[in-house]
Formats: structure tokens, sequence, C-alpha cells
């Protein structure tokens, strides 16, 4: 309470521990106004001499604390990131650019940064730092201010892949360094692997039809020779036949 009708109604103090400032000013000058943020002497007390069965030793500190800084904020300093001027929806950013944010959230994955564009960005697992990470947690917390580099981009999806390794580039895809050609290599090898599938298949197709080939110049090599045979026979019982008509032919004549 500002301008109240006691010096201590503008801090900290409560008013049950107004007794043990009183106890202090008569110690040190009696006026309470002059005691407040007088550094020197308030440096010079002994707390354990103003403890009492309600009041223990941290209580005395704090209040000689707050008489020092009176009015001071006992939660730690709250930082907040400089976002960039310029970058304010997801179609400002750009690949590789390097931008100042806040970590919303870490999970077991990554970390969840917010950069100002009304769209959380993520640092994978992978991408917190340049050693190896087996718990986020361990490198970064919430509330924490970091520097990011943007690898990838998706305002269809509405996704953008962050990293914390500034020298990375985002050419390789989110998160993953090389991953262009990670997959050209996976692509070439499957084009080999199927080349080889083909030619493989190929040669058990040439090979398989060689045995039926042999086969069918057999058949028709029997066929062949059987024909001849047929042909052989044919023409031997035809001359057998005109023996037998001459010698008909001949006995008719002595007839």
């Amino acid at each position: 309470i500002m301008d109240g009708s006691n010096a201590l109604d503008a801090s900290s103090v409560h008013p049950e521990a107004y007794n043990v400032v009183k106890n202090i000013a008569s110690d040190t000058g009696g006026d309470i106004r002059k005691l407040i943020g007088d550094s020197a002497t308030l440096a010079a007390l002994d707390p354990a001499r103003y403890t009492t069965e309600q009041f223990g030793l941290p209580t005395i500190r704090d209040i000689i604390s707050e008489l020092d800084k009176p009015g001071r904020d006992p939660r730690p300093e709250f930082k907040t990131a400089a976002f960039k001027d310029g970058v304010e929806k997801l179609s400002d950013l750009k690949v590789d650019m390097v931008l100042e944010g806040v970590v919303s959230n870490v999970t077991h994955f990554g970390a969840f940064v917010d950069i100002g564009v009304h769209q959380d960005g993520l640092v994978h697992i992978s991408a917190l730092a340049d050693k190896f990470v087996k718990d986020p947690h361990d490198v970064v917390s919430a509330g924490d201010v970091v520097r990011v580099k943007v690898l990838e981009i998706d305002e269809k999806r509405k996704r953008i892949a962050l990293t914390m390794k500034l020298q990375e580039s985002g050419s390789a895809g989110a998160g993953q360094p090389g991953g262009s050609q990670k997959k050209d290599s996976n692509h070439d090898s499957n084009r080999d692997s199927k080349s080889d599938s083909k030619s493989r298949a190929e040669n058990r197709h040439s090979r398989g039809s060689k045995p039926g080939g042999n086969r069918d110049s057999r058949n028709q090599a029997a066929r062949g020779k059987g024909g001849k045979r047929q042909s052989d026979s044919g023409s031997g019982l035809g001359s057998l036949g005109a023996a037998l008509l001459d010698a008909q032919n001949q006995k008719k004549s002595k007839r």
C-alpha cells in the first residue's frame, strides 16, 4: 500500500512482523523510513538476534532483505525471446534463417519452440546438440530462450523443422543431415536391385528355354526318323508286291 500510515505498508513485510522491524529500527536509530534502503546498516545486522518463537532465522533474513530492497519481486528474472522483426507468419520464414525463440514444450522426441509465427517449430532430439542426447530434458526446459535455425517449412501441413545445431544446413531435410542424399542413395539402390532381379529372371528364362528347345529338336528328329522308317517300309512292300505280280503274270503266260 503506497502512502500508507506505516512505511512498511509499501513493502512485502507482513503486518505480523512489523514489531520485528521496530526492534531493528530501535537498535539502529529508531526511524523505520531511514532504515528502509540503508544497505550498509542492514548488512551489519545479526539476524539471529531478532529471532523469536514465531519468526525463525530464515524469516528474519527475508525481512532484512526486503528492507534493503523494498518492493523487489522475489521471483527470478523473467527472460523472453527477441522475435525477429518482419517474421510474424509461416510464409515469412526462410530455410537457414536463424531465430531466437522460447521453448514451449519438451517431449521424449524433442522440443517445441515458439519463434513468433503462431506455430511452434520442432527441434528433433537429434538436432538439440552436437553430442548424443538421451533425454531432451537434459538439454532444454520449458521457458528457455534458445537460438534455432530453420531446416524445413511445410506450409500446407503447418509444420516447421528447426535445429539448435546452427552449423547445420536446411537443404538436407528436417532434423536429418544429408537426408536428400540418403534418399537418392536409397533410390539408386532400389533401382540397382530391380535391375539385378530382372537380369536374374532373364537368365532363368534363358536357361529354362534351352532344355525345352532340345526336347523339341529331339522330338522333331524322332519324328523325322520315324517318317523315314515308314517310308522305307512302304517302299519295301511295294517291291514285293511288284515281284508277286510279275510271278503271277509269268504263270498266266505259260498257261
